[in-house]
């Protein structure tokens, strides 16, 4: 939601696919009234028939695609790999790394055409560790690898491939405490919002940013550049359900 508003505001045509219909509508609702064109398809990402439809929908619709925002995905509980089994294991692949395998490959023959690019959201769990989250570590970092290896073979036709790196980002409300504990961890001395994010994909999309590809941006207030990085296990799963 924050992507598409900033994009919105920056005149770009939006696209918005989620699994909620209700939420869906009204996000389409609140962009169009606020004077900008956008529209809503219905998509669970970990369907091949529900991304190669949304695809669809977004050339019937506008005739062109230049740039696709891979960014849904979930951050679980934290589990030791004896507690995660394998079918939780490739449930959660199959919502972070396959969706946005997915999304990249039914958008490539189109932006190949527009000389567009892609933008596949992250972690800091690609590169830094965090304990009790081998699973969710290793899709993050899948991301990244795809990330590079499709900016290699893409750059030929002029598509770029890049990846944001979100850090304690306040997507759903966090209540005041985890804010404050958050915060705290921060450099800059405060979570982030969805805004900071959407900044950064815009300016990915842009003309700015035309020699920029295979690389990864970093939206963390500092967390990373610490010498001990922050551990999301320190917050429970339950206060803060969301951290990309």
């Amino acid at each position: 939601l924050g992507c598409a508003r900033v994009f919105a505001r920056h005149g770009c045509v939006v696209v918005v696919a989620a699994r909620g219909e209700e939420d869906g509508r009204e996000v389409e609702k609140e962009l169009t009234e606020a004077g900008h064109q956008a529209l809503f398809v219905r998509c669970d990402v970990t369907s091949e028939e529900d991304m190669q439809a949304l695809i669809g929908a977004a050339i019937e619709t506008h005739g062109r695609l230049d740039c696709m925002v891979n960014n849904a995905g979930w951050h679980p509980p934290s589990m030791s790999i004896d507690e995660t089994s394998v079918e939780e294991y490739e449930q959660l692949l199959r919502l972070n790394l396959t969706s946005t395998f997915m999304g990249c490959k039914f958008a490539v023959p189109h932006l190949r055409k527009t000389r567009g690019s892609i933008i596949n959201m992250s972690s800091g769990g690609a590169t830094k560790a965090h304990r009790a989250f081998v699973a969710y570590d290793a899709s993050k970092g899948g991301i990244e690898a795809m990330t590079r290896a499709l900016a290699l073979d893409l750059g030929p036709y002029g598509v770029r491939v890049n990846c944001l790196v979100p850090g304690f980002i306040d997507t759903y409300g966090a209540s005041e405490e985890v804010r404050e504990k958050q915060g705290a961890i921060v450099p800059l001395g405060r979570m982030g919002e969805a805004a900071d994010l959407a900044g950064s994909a815009v300016f990915l999309a842009s003309s700015d940013a035309a020699y920029i590809t295979g690389h990864r941006i970093v939206i963390d207030g500092g967390v990373l550049v610490q010498q001990r990085s922050a551990n999301v296990d320190t917050f429970p799963p339950s206060q803060f359900p969301q951290l990309d």
